[in-house]
């Protein structure tokens, strides 16, 4: 009986896979850093409006909403997308919004949804979704988490809105 080479058992395996679950498809592109650059460009193929701010930080509108694009880490590897909706919230109704918060955080993956108060006391809701991409992202990749941060940010935005009607909206 003929004892089978690793090279054998390995072509053996792989028929096996094929077979089982398909031929995989050699990837058309690799992944590549991710850059302002590139989101720039995305957003610019995409036909969003986009700018840089003082700080130099990526933003854009989405919906009529604000959006920024961070890159953190130490190689800013760290793609996040922090939206903030487009209303202020009383401080009186604190309380509440965080439960509506925790509530959606609880329910969800993403976007991670917080609050911020500011100085004047009134009260911001955000929407933050983020990744390591150390390894790079293709442009489809990258393209589908900034879908991700957008239209999940926009659910939880369009949540609000539901919840809070705007009275400039409703009739008197």
């Amino acid at each position: 009986m003929h004892e089978p080479t690793d090279d054998e058992l390995h072509d053996s395996v792989a028929r096996l896979l094929a077979r089982e679950l398909g031929v995989a498809e050699p990837a058309r592109e690799h992944p590549s850093p991710v850059s302002p650059a590139r989101i720039a460009a995305w957003m610019a193929e995409n036909e969003f409006s986009y700018f840089v701010d003082n700080d130099g930080d990526l933003g854009g509108l989405w919906r009529g909403r604000l959006f920024y694009f961070f890159l953190f880490g130490e190689r800013s590897e760290i793609l996040q997308i922090r939206g903030q909706w487009h209303r202020e919230i009383a401080i009186e109704r604190l309380e509440e919004v965080l439960d509506v918060c925790n509530d959606w955080n609880a329910d969800r993956i993403w976007p991670k949804a917080y609050i911020r108060v500011r100085d004047n006391g009134r009260v911001h809701v955000v929407s933050e979704v983020a990744t390591d991409l150390e390894h790079g992202a293709t442009d489809s990749q990258l393209s589908q988490f900034l879908f991700c941060g957008l239209s999940t940010g926009s659910m939880l935005f369009d949540a609000l809105d539901e919840k809070y009607p705007d009275p400039a909206g409703t009739a008197p």
